[in-house]
């Protein structure tokens, strides 16, 4: 009966509140109140629970005033109430939020152009070599950046050389600044762009723009001027792998860590990053890849009516494979005939050297590739993924906000 007066009475919910609330707090400071502070509040404390027994709306706000008038005149007031309110409110929701990254949804960004044209990562145009090109203000510029365009125009505030590129502060997902030394002056660039990969040990800005350590520079001379297009930012769905398998066509996010360290030094992959490929075979199938560009799973041809391989397929058979274009799948034969080098040797793709070579998937693994497989390091390369470091799969494109042809924010890009 008491459970269903709280229910349909506020009266009876706010007292209990009150009550639950002075009860934790006298709880707390029982070591350090006097006796006689203690037993004005556990009195109150009674009374009030003798006036929810009894139903009786007015005496239950009359018991409870009491009670909080009781409490304000006996208990110790925190310092820095206010303070404490609201870092416990900061605490609670960065919980929460850990909770969602954790077990839900996880943002990811995507540094490299593997996924291209399905998924976009980092690219930049270096306008110092293109001295016709003109930075866009106003309107136009609000708009570029927003479809995710930043531009970063630094000039030679002394002469001198570069002195230092310092790494750039970050917050969590954010990039906060980053500083440049010239000429003994430094400058700092605020809000940098995610410049995406660069090779093992070289700043990613340095990558970019070019910058060399020997140049010496003049006042007023251009030093780094760059147009960058962000990548894009997606959720991972981290939920739906923890009630069922990864499945032939999901877009999966996995952790570096899973590639054999052996693979990883000889590509210069890091151990502590995160990739995102097309999921092409699964446990136990045997896989090759044909001078036609299709995949073949134990034999049978992946074509464009196959679920999720509608627009990696969907090329003219008679065009030659272009970076960042679906082109299908190539392997050795195939990319060496059109004079791509693909990944980063000569003697590229060394598990798919042409369509008779046939890749055996282990128990419990996947193999993953890139929808542009003119410029991906992938499964070709090292290999299966143990599916214990896939993490999730392509949810929800969030940043940058694009529409139209080559629009990719939204859920349609898995």
């Amino acid at each position: 009966m008491a459970n269903l007066r709280w229910f349909i009475s506020k009266t009876v919910r706010n007292a209990s509140a009150y009550h639950k609330h002075y009860r934790r707090l006298l709880a707390a400071q029982y070591d350090i109140l006097s006796a006689e502070a203690i037993a004005a509040v556990q009195l109150k404390l009674d009374e009030l629970t003798t006036a929810i027994a009894g139903g009786h709306t007015g005496q239950m706000n009359i018991k409870a005033e009491e009670l909080q008038f009781a409490a304000e005149k006996n208990l110790k007031r925190y310092p820095n109430e206010g303070w404490r309110e609201n870092v416990e409110v900061l605490l609670v929701a960065l919980s929460v939020a850990m909770a969602i990254r954790t077990f839900f949804l996880q943002p990811f960004k995507i540094p490299t152009g593997s996924m291209q044209p399905t998924l976009f990562g980092v690219n930049s145009d270096n306008l110092l070599d293109n001295k016709s090109a003109v930075v866009p203000t106003g309107f136009e510029r609000v708009k570029e950046w927003f479809e995710g365009v930043s531009y970063i125009h630094i000039v030679a505030p002394a002469d001198g050389a570069i002195d230092s590129v310092g790494k750039v502060t970050r917050l969590l997902i954010f990039n906060i600044s980053q500083t440049i030394t010239i000429g003994g002056v430094t400058q700092t660039i605020w809000l940098p762009p995610d410049m995406g990969e660069a090779p093992v040990g070289i700043d990613p800005m340095v990558y970019r723009a070019r910058l060399s350590p020997e140049h010496v520079y003049h006042k007023g001379e251009d030093v780094i001027n760059l147009r960058v297009s962000a990548g894009d930012h997606l959720f991972v769905d981290r939920l739906s792998y923890n009630f069922r398998k990864p499945n032939r066509g999901d877009t999966v996010v996995f952790e570096t860590a899973g590639i054999p360290e052996t693979l990883r030094g000889d590509f210069g992959i890091p151990g502590d990053q995160f990739y995102i490929k097309r999921l092409v075979g699964l446990p136990g199938e045997h896989v090759s890849i044909g001078d036609d560009r299709h995949l073949r799973i134990n034999g049978e041809r992946l074509d464009a009516s196959t679920p999720h391989f509608e627009r990696v397929y969907g090329f003219d058979p008679k065009k030659a494979p272009r970076d960042s274009e679906w082109s299908g799948h190539l392997n050795r034969k195939v990319a060496a005939d059109n004079n791509l080098s693909i990944g980063l040797q000569p003697n590229s793709l060394p598990l798919f050297p042409d369509e008779q070579t046939v890749y055996d998937v282990p128990t419990n693994s996947c193999l993953v590739m890139g929808d542009n497989t003119c410029n991906s390091l992938d499964s070709r390369f090292w290999g299966a993924i143990p599916e214990e470091y896939v993490i999730g799969r392509s949810f929800f494109v969030y940043w940058p906000l694009t529409w139209g042809t080559n629009g990719r924010f939204g859920w349609g890009n898995r």
